[in-house]
């Protein structure tokens, strides 16, 4: 049987098809087989391994501080690297990252509960920074390499909705299995502080199942041993999907023609943080960002702990999770009929406030003593913010893009690489010290580590409770804030701004 004939475009290489997009998509599932681990860190260390709530939540600073330098220096290194390589700079550094990514994710997760403080702290920081280091030399050139792909701006668009799916199911897989996985139910071994069944007030015997006296349900631990082998196993499989992509992508684009880093030119940091402040557009989408952030990754830790204490039912707390995270893929087909109608900051708004709906509804959960009443509570209130959540989500680069027009129509000058770089750092700012903060909160509202998640007591568990609805609620009232409030693109002044731009460029 005679092999296919590849079709070729003008300049010799294999046209753009299908198969680059399944490669590109399979690119960013390899790097979300590790980057969705980042939400069982705190957890693990908090509750296997039983650091202290202060001590973790200054190392996690320390690590994040480490995160934000990393992406430029490690930028620039391969930009600066003028070797030749076989099969191109771009997929070897993927290639160096997926390699370091198959142990540097289960490097984070080495478990010796036992180990002195120090030696703890040492193996958190070693074992943090080393796979950050990996996950950045695989993750800045493969977010670069789109460029290289294609130089036709439709192409480019159909990749960055492939990185989306790709991004998408590398994030619900780790988010439904994993927890199943690494919580396991609790059974009488003869150890331990409870030897008498809460329910018939008989004594345990060897194999029963531990209730909780609070709530009657069996309890759940975290088996660090086994989140340990999970991040290894998901190292394996993000270094076949990246392997699938180095394989099935063709690069088109002269690579030196590309830079991982945005913007090579030295700025000067006050002066460029004063006009950012000035272009409202960037400063409100960056508010919406950093409240996103601080709200729904910074609940991460304290979200687990509430299922594992209050409800018991950490296994299950992933599919949760997914419940509120679907609505915001469900308005990726609509969402440019939406923005074509009502406009990106309107239909934004209008998102806000189902989310602070949303959050005002989980205030109410804690308020019910029926615990399966209070979750069907709790997941209306995650289901709605979601929904609001999913308009911003889908056009909140849109809107950043919008704000660097809007700089050049007020003041003259683009300066993308300014508008971006700050409002990277501010994201990343949130996503560094949103966590630390929490910690800190938990510890103040009552969470002991020694205790683990059998041990704490009613009002502990109680206040994860309120803390996980405020920190939502919190969540959408700064986006409500960003984006009606400061944001000040709405459609009509976008229109207007749209038309005077192309007006001058025509000049």
């Amino acid at each position: 049987m005679a092999k296919k004939e590849v079709k070729l475009d003008s300049n010799g290489y294999r046209k753009f098809g299908m198969r680059d997009k399944i490669a590109y998509a399979a690119g960013d599932f390899g790097c979300n087989m590790s980057f969705a681990l980042k939400g069982t860190v705190q957890t693990f260390w908090l509750v296997f391994m039983m650091m202290e709530t202060g001590l973790l939540s200054a190392l996690l600073l320390l690590v994040q501080i480490w995160d934000a330098v990393n992406d430029p220096l490690i930028g620039s290194l391969i930009d600066n690297d003028k070797r030749k390589y076989k099969m191109g700079k771009f997929k070897t550094y993927i290639f160096i990252g997926a390699c370091g990514l198959l142990l540097a994710g289960a490097a984070v997760f080495l478990p010796f509960p036992n180990a002195s403080v120090v030696v703890k702290a040492v193996l958190f920081v070693l074992g943090y920074i080393i796979w950050d280091a990996c996950y950045t030399v695989a993750n800045v050139p493969y977010g670069s390499m789109l460029s290289l792909i294609t130089e036709d701006s439709g192409e480019r668009a159909q990749l960055s909705t492939w990185r989306s799916i790709g991004s998408m199911f590398g994030n619900i897989v780790p988010m439904v299995i994993l927890p199943m996985l690494i919580w396991q139910k609790v059974t009488y071994d003869g150890t331990g502080d409870y030897h008498t069944n809460p329910v018939t007030g008989e004594a345990y015997k060897i194999g029963d199942p531990v209730l909780d006296p609070l709530t009657g349900k069996q309890f759940e631990t975290l088996l660090g041993e086994r989140v340990f082998w999970a991040a290894l196993i998901m190292g394996i499989l993000g270094f076949i999907a990246f392997m699938f992509m180095i394989k099935n992508i063709t690069v088109r684009v002269d690579e030196s023609s590309v830079k991982t880093n945005e913007g090579g030119e030295k700025i000067n940091i006050i002066k460029s943080f004063g006009k950012f402040m000035k272009n409202r557009p960037a400063v409100g989408a960056t508010v919406a960002a950093m409240g996103m952030f601080l709200g729904m990754q910074s609940a991460t830790t304290a979200n687990t702990i509430m299922f594992a204490t209050y409800f018991n039912q950490a296994s299950m707390s992933g599919i949760v999770q997914m419940i509120g995270f679907l609505p915001m893929v469900l308005f990726l087909p609509f969402i440019k009929k939406l923005v074509n109608k009502f406009g990106k900051k309107e239909a934004s708004v209008a998102g806000t406030i189902v989310s602070v709906v949303g959050g005002l509804i989980m205030l109410v959960f804690p308020t019910i003593a029926n615990r399966s009443t209070a979750l069907v509570v709790y997941l209306i209130g995650l289901i709605l913010f979601g929904i609001g959540m999913g308009v911003y989500t889908c056009v909140s680069w849109a809107m950043m893009g919008d704000a660097i027009d809007y700089n050049e129509w007020k003041f003259g000058t683009r300066e993308e690489g300014t508008v971006y770089s700050l409002h990277s750092f501010f994201r990343k700012l949130a996503q560094g010290v949103g966590p630390s903060i929490v910690l800190l909160i938990m510890g103040v509202l009552g969470y002991n580590s020694e205790l683990g998640t059998i041990g704490q007591s009613f009002e502990t568990s109680h206040n994860m409770c309120w803390l996980v609805a405020g920190l939502y609620l919190f969540s959408a009232v700064v986006q409500f804030v960003g984006i009606a409030v400061i944001y000040n693109l709405d459609k009509k002044t976008l229109d207007k701004m749209t038309s005077e731009l192309a007006e001058r460029k025509a000049k």
